[in-house]
Formats: C-alpha cells, structure tokens, sequence
C-alpha cells in the first residue's frame, strides 16, 4: 500500500510541473503572442506610417500579430513612457522618435522615464531630412526670401509641428537661430493635424516629412523650400537644401528607432535586431522608405545607442533655448 501511495504522489508530482513546464516552454519560442507595437503619435504621420509598415512586415515574417498601438500626446513621451514602464518581455515596443529620444529629457523637467537608462534599442531604423514648406498663400518662394520676408515682418511667421521638441520644432528653431527671423512655434498632436492646417492656411511653415507634403507640393497647394538635409534629395531633385540656400552648415535628419523596456532579455533583442534588419534590406522596403524620403539605416543595438547618445548631446543646447 505504501509503495502504491508514493507512485501516486509522484504521478501527481509529475503531473504538477507538466503543467507548469507548458507556458514555460511556449513563452521559450519567441513570439508566442501577439506583438504590441506602440506609435507614439495620431494616426497618419510618419511614425505612423513608418510603424505600420514595419507592423505588417515584422507579422508576416513570424506569422504573429504585431499590433500597432497609437499613444499620442506631450511630444511622443506618453507612448515612449508607456513601453519604458511595461513588462520587459519582449511584447510590448515602441517606434521612438527625435524628439521623445534625443530632445525630451533636455526639453521636459519632470520627464518620466530616462532615454538610456529605461530603455533598450533595438534597431536604429532611419534617419529622414524634411522639406521646409510653406503655404501657397506666403508670399516667398525659397529661404532667401523667407529670411528676407521674415526680417522685414517681424514676428509674423509660425510653423506648425507634430508636438513640442519633436524633430520639426527643433529645425525649426535651429532656423530660427541661425537666419536671425523669430518665427512662432505652434504644437500639434501629430504631423497629421499640422499638415491639415498648412494646407489650409492656418500655418505658414513646416518642416515637414516627406510622404506628407509630397502630394500637395506636385499639386501646387504647398510650396517646396529647401530640404533640411546636407543632400538634395532625388524625391524632390529640384529643391535645393537649406545649406546651400543661404544658412551654411545648418542640416536637420529624423530619427526613428525601435525601443524596448530596459532589461528585456538578449535573446529577444538579437531575435528582433536580425529579422528588422532583414526587413529593412528587402527590396520592397528599401523602395518604399526611399520613395519617402528615408533611407533605411539598420545596424546593431550599440550603433543605435551610439546614435542616440550623440543627438542627445548635439540638440541638448537647443533644446534647452527651446523651452
């Protein structure tokens, strides 16, 4: 009877850390669930966009559900502040941009959570100039008119942006600085909001994403400036770039790169590293970031790091100014 009643306990023994071994073994075989990918701004921007797309190719590539979770508000931080407090698993990352990695914690007092000690990059994903553009209705057709324009009606001219120390307030206030026009910041909750009001008339300026104001400026409704980066771009071949338009050395590239909560394990972030840096090799997403303006830049988690932690230090003075 005794040899009976320990076979029984150890049958149920065994039985006990079966069932405990199932969930152990499926979260081993990473994804297992599906993927949260947050977006830290509205709908229909660039993140967004951008996110979309990585979203649907990062799903399809592991047969999961990858999520994408628009967080908008305060420059991006809520969403970014969201995925540095989550569950380090893995299932919940964040599309981080310019301005809630490399402005937010020069610009915010009380900002939530800390850029490099928070979180883990995963992959440093593009690095996009943007168009100055103006509305149709500003009387100016490139800087040098805009500068003169500005000069001779001071305190007239604004800009709109997609929130308050993002990548289009800082070039923004990079012009200002360097051509000596004071123009009016006005924050938006999203690049989709701001385009709105351009198109309308309700701002002058924006430094705006590519992919955004592509279409009005070949319609004719926004008027191409410059291009903020030390390139002409072949989107918009024609364009000349702030530099070279009267404001030498001035240069403005974006930012976007795919973060996790800190401690999130190895495995995973060398798991997610890899299959983004296939994503972004691929032909079909090289075209398409390109034909948007961004090429794609890839790499590993460090030379993500490194890039954060050198914006981080080349808008920190500006970023306080901006304020």
């Amino acid at each position: 009877m005794k040899k009976i009643l320990n076979r029984i306990c150890m049958a149920a023994l065994a039985a006990c850390f079966g069932i405990v071994a199932i969930p152990a073994a499926a979260e081993d075989h990473y994804p297992s669930r599906p993927i949260q990918l947050v977006v830290p701004y509205t709908p229909g921007g660039n993140t967004d966009i951008l996110g979309r797309l990585l979203a649907q190719k990062l799903g399809a590539a592991w047969g999961t559900t990858v999520v994408v979770e628009n967080r908008p508000g305060a420059g991006g931080t809520i969403g970014v502040n969201m995925v540095a407090k989550a569950k380090p698993d893995g299932y919940t990352i964040v599309l981080a941009a310019f301005g809630n990695m490399l402005i937010a914690k020069s610009l915010y007092e009380n900002l939530p959570y800390d850029p490099v000690a928070d979180l883990d990059p995963v992959i440093l994903v593009a690095t996009p100039p943007t168009v100055l553009t103006a509305t149709s209705s500003l009387p100016v057709n490139n800087v040098a008119e805009l500068i003169a324009y500005g000069k001779a009606h001071p305190g007239l001219l604004n800009y709109g942006s997609s929130g308050k120390g993002t990548s289009n307030h800082l070039f923004g206030e990079l012009f200002a600085e360097m051509s000596g026009v004071p123009m009016t910041h006005i924050p938006y909750k999203g690049s989709g909001p701001a385009m709105n009001d351009l198109v309308a008339g309700l701002t002058q300026l924006n430094f705006a994403p590519f992919p955004l104001v592509l279409p009005s400026i070949k319609a004719g409704t926004l008027k191409a400036l410059a291009v903020t980066g030390s390139q002409r771009s072949p989107l918009l071949p024609n364009v000349p770039t702030v530099s070279e338009s009267g404001l030498p050395g001035y240069e403005g590239l974006g930012w976007f790169g795919l973060m996790v909560p800190k401690g999130t394990p190895h495995d995973i972030v060398s798991k997610l590293n890899l299959e983004v840096n296939r994503i972004l090799d691929t032909p079909d997403v090289r075209k398409r970031l390109i034909e948007e303006g961004a090429d794609p830049i890839g790499g590993t988690p460090d030379d993500a790091m490194r890039s954060i932690v050198q914006g981080i230090a080349k808008w920190k003075e500006l970023a306080h100014k901006a304020q």
